[in-house]
């Protein structure tokens, strides 16, 4: 019997040691895999952000685009989430920002994150932000109002059909991000 519960706690010790090994390497994974992201989903990348700036140097003032702000909370939220205008005319090429505010309603410390739109979906590809709220989870006390920069710029190949943009924002309550807990 003894002989048993020697052989089930090497085993189990065994286990947890692999356990704590792969997520020690998990972490380690996680950084490119992040990266990996970025490139695919273009957002926060570097590659993108270059590039956006190579569109600002070259404005289409001939052209107007109007880009339509949204903004939605969950029902399930404890928010108020708002765009300061619900839409501007921009030249593509030129670099802008439009606000959001939001406002915590839960009366507790929480963290809120926003998770972006773009349509119609044939535009997201011409749509390049260059500073975000929602790149981040956002702190916020209880009670506690902010007004969030994006900045953004429609790339001046955007196909001539699309004359209008909607950047729609959904902002959720999550949990406190795991580097600042």
């Amino acid at each position: 019997m003894e002989q048993h519960g020697k052989v089930a706690n090497r085993s189990l010790t065994i286990k947890l040691v692999l356990v704590a090994l792969g997520a020690f390497g998990f972490g380690f994974a996680l950084v490119p895999l992040y990266d990996v992201l970025c490139t695919i989903t273009g957002v926060a990348n570097k590659a993108n952000l270059t590039q956006a700036a190579r569109i600002a140097e070259h404005p289409d003032e001939a052209r107007e685009v109007t880009v339509e702000f949204v903004a939605q909370v969950p029902s399930v939220g404890s928010w108020e989430f708002a765009p300061v205008v619900t839409s501007m005319k921009v030249h593509p090429g030129r670099l802008y920002e439009a606000t959001y505010t939001a406002r915590n309603l839960s009366g507790r410390d929480t963290y809120g994150q926003a998770v972006p739109d773009v349509a119609p979906s044939k535009a997201s590809a011409y749509f390049r932000k260059t500073e975000c709220f929602c790149f981040t989870p956002q702190h916020f006390t209880a009670t506690e109002n902010k007004t969030m920069p994006v900045r953004f710029i429609v790339d001046p190949a955007l196909p001539e059909y699309i004359d209008r943009i909607t950047l729609a924002y959904t902002f959720y309550d999550t949990q406190a991000p795991s580097a600042k807990r």
